[in-house]
Order: structure tokens, then sequence, then C-alpha cells
């Protein structure tokens, strides 16, 4: 077993929702590097709207802001043009030779930009948009890439005439990459503005390289994370060798939220941080990536930077810790959260009791959290594409889990898809109408694994009754619920984009994976969304198991088709991934593969295996398809169709090894329409 494993000893009775929780301490949610520049992860708002309602003194920060904030700044170039210079010449890189070569225009400018991109400063647009203010790098050549409309100007069929904040955007996004480059190439090599050092936790049995980064001196980045951890502290004697936490302002427990793994490493150095401050701050680890990639965690070492790891919703398990840390109950009557035992081995106590129903969760504040300090990007000239990184949505969950949870690529036994709760659309509303008044900010982003069409119908129609005016957006299943009417009543409500899985678009495969849908099925209900005035955004899928060439050259052909049938205007294609908790990974003789063997974890010097991350697992599959080849040309394919570009080309030509020519009729989508 990868974890001394104890169960409860008694089952609690389920706390009432006016229960107020008895710890007096302070506890302060963290957002660690790197996770989003244009608006929050709300995990932290949720746990600390849910505390506050329950009578704790709940702050949070997000230092992933903070941090780069600090780096896209006059001081923080001008420390990056200092590691840059410490480089030996033969080992600049041209972006970073660019970047000392025009340091002037970019200390000069760099403020004044992130001051724009955050909505201060809305008149440098005109300079930004001319070209005659900011330094360009190797970013910017991508420029060349798009359609000539004739009149030379290569932004001018995405932004015309009028366009000029948006082009103003996009040029001072490409800015930002130039500069994330320079960081990568001069300071960290895994430096990412959302994929930081993400290959020192992803699928990693072993802890050992995530703890030799965190033993090596720390670098720039590394050092600006620690300042604004401190500043997050609220502690005094900043400027002398002993820095010393204030105890009547800083924080008891610390909760660090990882919703991905490229924010591990710097959750684990907040963490180094912290416990150098003060060894007795309390500190939590949880969110996504711990949910998926931890569940198996038996590694002693986390325990040097966290005091416990809590697994799924964090509610009923924070309740518990905080009880425990007032003295209201023992170790072993936590709830799913890891432990290090005085004896130094890993614990897990599971519990039993029941998660705080998702209708009681309470409404997410965003108390704290500077606002106004988002940087609204436009990285993507495409409509729809555009919406996760532009603008600041409020994140909202409309139900707890996956109503349809048969997917076999999908986690469908862990709880964050598993266990489905919905509340009232009453409920829901009243959450919308606090947020707006706590933020003065009208739009919506539902982040639901799918939301389920009975739901969203009553929450619009609970919208419109009220005369709520927001604008929202989120994922669904592409299922024959959403029909034309029910599309027409989401647009009146404030729906302006959807998206869905389409996956790999191939009935055969679409069976297998027991997504639910056929091809005809997504094209009448995305072309409802469009006819009502709602973006349509398709996840695509390739590489699942048993996929032939003929298959990937048929789901291309079917893409192609809902481009020029006008059925979804946007698309990203993933390479499968199998996970060990999906229906693939655990029965994988169904899907026509045999796994690969994971990596052995060190072993402890009792011989217990000391297994760090395990969520991806390599496969086998007879095929023999060479995927990664074919997945160069359809992501081709899918750029320019978000473009408007080559929707009637043969697809073929984006391959650049031969294929087949398409099974699919080339009317296919159209005849499913009724055309």
């Amino acid at each position: 077993m990868p974890a001394t494993v104890i169960p409860l000893i008694r089952t609690l009775s389920v706390q009432p929702p006016q229960k107020r929780c008895r710890f007096t301490g302070r506890v302060l949610s963290v957002i660690p590097p790197m996770t989003q520049l244009n608006t929050p992860y709300p995990s932290t708002a949720y746990i600390t709207g849910f505390l506050r309602e329950q009578g704790v003194q709940a702050t949070q920060v997000d230092l992933a802001l903070a941090t780069v904030l600090r780096l896209l700044s006059a001081d923080g170039l001008t420390q990056v043009k200092a590691a840059a210079e410490a480089l030996p010449p033969k080992q600049r890189s041209a972006q970073v030779q660019h970047f000392l070569a025009e340091f002037s225009g970019y200390h000069a400018t760099v403020e004044r930009v992130v001051a724009f991109l955050q909505g201060r400063d809305s008149t440098l647009a005109h300079r930004i948009a001319n070209r005659s203010l900011l330094p360009e790098g190797k970013w910017f050549a991508t420029l060349d890439q798009h359609p000539d409309d004739g009149s030379g100007d290569p932004l001018g069929w995405a932004f015309g005439a009028l366009g000029l904040h948006d082009r103003a955007r996009h040029l001072a996004t490409l800015y930002l990459n130039d500069l994330a480059d320079v960081l990568k190439d001069a300071v960290d090599p895994r430096f990412e503005f959302v994929r930081y050092a993400e290959k020192l936790a992803a699928a990693q049995a072993s802890f050992e390289p995530l703890a030799q980064a965190l033993a090596a001196p720390a670098n720039l980045i590394d050092d600006i994370l620690i300042f604004e951890t401190k500043q997050a502290l609220m502690h005094t004697g900043i400027a002398s060798a002993a820095i010393v936490c204030n105890p009547n302002t800083a924080p008891d427990v610390v909760l660090l939220s990882v919703p991905f793994p490229g924010a591990v490493y710097a959750a684990f150095r907040v963490a180094q941080c912290i416990k150098a401050l003060n060894p007795a701050t309390i500190t939590v680890l949880g969110g996504g990536y711990v949910n998926t990639e931890l569940r198996e965690l038996a590694e002693p070492r986390v325990f040097d930077f966290f005091d416990f790891v809590t697994l799924d919703s964090g509610e009923r398990p924070l309740l518990a810790l905080l009880d425990h840390l007032g003295g209201q109950r023992g170790r072993e009557q936590l709830v799913r959260t890891f432990y290090r035992a005085d004896d130094g081995s890993v614990v897990y106590v599971k519990g039993t009791e029941t998660d705080v129903p998702f209708e009681q969760v309470g409404t997410p504040t965003w108390d704290g959290l500077p606002l106004g300090k988002y940087l609204s990007l436009l990285d993507m000239l495409n409509p729809m594409n555009r919406l996760w990184s532009d603008g600041r949505w409020n994140k909202l969950t409309v139900a707890h889990g996956c109503y349809w949870k048969k997917c076999s690529f999908c986690d469908v036994g862990l709880d964050y898809i598993g266990r489905y709760e919905t509340a009232e659309a009453a409920t829901l509303v009243d959450r919308i109408e606090k947020i707006v008044a706590e933020t003065g900010q009208t739009g919506f982003h539902f982040v639901d694994e799918a939301a389920p069409p009975k739901v969203l119908k009553a929450l619009a129609e609970e919208l419109i009754r009220r005369n709520v005016g927001i604008s929202w957006w989120g994922n669904i299943r592409f299922e024959k619920s959403f029909t034309p009417d029910l599309c027409e009543l989401l647009a009146d409500s404030g729906c302006i984009a959807i998206s869905g899985g389409l996956e790999v678009a191939s009935d055969r495969l679409l069976k297998l994976m027991k997504k639910g849908v056929d091809v005809a099925q997504v094209a009448r209900v995305t072309r409802a969304f469009t006819d009502a005035g709602v973006l349509v955004h398709a996840y695509l899928m390739y590489g699942f198991p048993t996929q032939t060439v003929q298959d990937t050259v048929d789901a291309l052909e079917y893409v192609r088709q809902l481009f020029e049938n006008g059925c979804i205007q946007s698309g990203f294609w993933h390479r499968f991934t199998c996970t060990v908790h999906s229906p693939v990974g655990l029965n994988p003789a169904e899907y026509g593969i045999t796994l690969e063997p994971l990596p052995a974890p060190p072993t402890g010097p009792n011989g217990q295996p000391l297994t760090f991350a395990r969520n991806d697992v390599g496969f086998n599959d007879p095929s023999g398809v060479d995927h990664d080849t074919l997945g160069a040309g359809l992501k081709k394919a899918i750029y320019n169709y978000m473009h408007g570009m080559c929707q009637e080309d043969d697809v073929r030509r984006f391959f650049t090894m031969k294929v087949p020519k398409p099974t699919v009729k080339r009317d296919f989508v159209a005849r499913a329409l009724g055309g």
C-alpha cells in the first residue's frame, strides 16, 4: 500500500450549515504561479467564501499575478538584464541578444504596456497599434502568417480600420511573449506564463527531481516569488537578516491550491519560504493536481514542506482539519487527508463524513484579490478562442461533477467527476447577484465539467425572470437536449459562447469512448447555438486507442465541414493521454491496448515504495500509427480553419506524410443539417 490508511473510528454527523467552525486562527489561501494572468483561478475564492461563512478569518492572495507583475516592471527587467549579461556571449539566444540590444526600449515601455493591458491607459493603444513604440522580437514574425487582405496590413483582415484597441492588445501580448522567452533563455529554462516547471511534477513517480530543484540556489524568479510570499504573510523586519512574521497579522494556516502540474514547483517554493520564516505555520496542499496525481502519495519528503495534503472537494477536509488544529478532534479523525506520522511514515485518513452539499458551499468571494490588476491578453485572434485569456471572468460552477460520467478517457471514478450534485436555479442566481455586487463585473465563466441542460434551462429562465443582465459562457456536452429553442433561451439569458467535446470526430471511436453523441448530432446542436448567435468551440482528440490513419483523416474532414457550415468557430486538438483513473487505464484490454509498466518509485529504508505523482501511463497500440506526425497536420489545419482559411481545400494538404483520401462524403454535415 502507498500509505498507511486509518479508517474513521466513528462516523460524525454531517455539520449543518448554521454550525460555525470553532477554529479561531487566521487562514490564508494562495494561488501559486503559474495559473492565469487575465483572471484569478477560482479555487481560493470558493474556499475563502466558504470559510468566512463558517466564521473563519480567511483571506486570499494570487502570487501568480504578483510574481508576474514584479517581473514585468522596470526594476524587474533591470534584474533580468543583469542575469542575461551574466551569461557567456555564446550562451545568449537570439531573443536574449535582441533584448539586450533593445533594453532601453523594453525598460521604458514595460510598465506602460502592463497598465494598458490592465485597462488603465487605453489611449496608449494608438502608439502600440501603429507599431512605433514597442521593440519587436521573434513573436512579431507570426504576423507574417496571417492572410493578406490586399492592404499590406497583416492584421487588416482581423481588425479592419477601427479595431484599434484589440489590435494594440494583440501586439502587446506578442511583446509579453517575447519577454517570456527572454526569461526562459536567460533566467530559468522551465519558465512559462502558465506551465512553469511542469515536468518536475506531471506523472513523476519520484519526488527526487522536484527535491533537487527545491534544494538548488534560488534564481531571480524564485527570489521574486519568495519576496511576494513574505509580502503576503504581512511580515515585519524585511530589511533585517532575521525576518519575523508579525504575530498579529500573519496567518496560522496557509492553504496552497495547485490546479495544474505547472503550479507545483512554485507551490513548494512558497511552502519552503513559509517554513523558513515560521516553522509553526501550518501549510496545506490541495487542488486539482493533488486530486488526480497524488492519490497514492507515500513520499515523506513532501511533508518537509506541507503539514497536510487533502484530496477532492476541500470544504469537508478543511473543516475537519481546522477542528483538529483547534483541539476538537485527533489526527485519526481527519477526512481525506495525508500527514507524516511520528515514525516518518505517510498516513492517509480517508474518513466517512459526508461532503458539504453543493447547495450549501456558499458564494465564492474575490475580496482581497486585485481585480483591477489582471492582464487582458489577446494571443489568439479567433473570437471564440480568445475568451480564455481575454477579460476578467467571474468563475462559477453550476453543478458539481458530471451528469454523464461515462466517457472512457475521463477520470469518471474520482470525486470531481463522479459526485454529481446540483443547486436550485434561485440559489445560483443569488450567488451571481452577490458576485456582481462585489466585483462590479457581469462576465461569468461557468467552469463545469459539463453543465447540465436542465439546470442551464432553469438558470436561464431565472436570470430572465429577475432581469439579471450578465454575459456567460461554459462547457457542455453536445447532446440533443440542446434544441434550437433552448439555445435561443440560453442566448437570451446572456450566453455568448459554449465549448464541448467532439473528441475524435468518428462515430466508431465516439461509440468506443462512450461519448453518447455522434457527428451528425454534434453538427445539429452546434449549428443551433451558432444560429442563436452563440460562439462554439470544439475540444478535439487524436491518438485514441485503435485510431487509424483513415480515422484521423476522416475526423479532420468532419471538422472541416463543421467549420465550412458555420457549426463551430474554434477548436483545439489534444493528444489522447491514458490516465490510471480512467476506464481505458483501468481496463485497457477492452480498448485493444496494453499498458506500459509505470516507472518504479524509489523505496525507503524498509523497502516501502515512496510514491509521488501517478496519473499518465504509456500504452502500446497495435495500430502502430505515427500520431505525432499526424498531430502536426491536424493543428495546422485547425489554425487555418479558425482564421477562415483553407476551409474548402482537401484535408490531405495539411499532412507531410502520405495519407488516404477521406471516406466521408463532402456534404455529410450539410445533409445532417437538412441541407
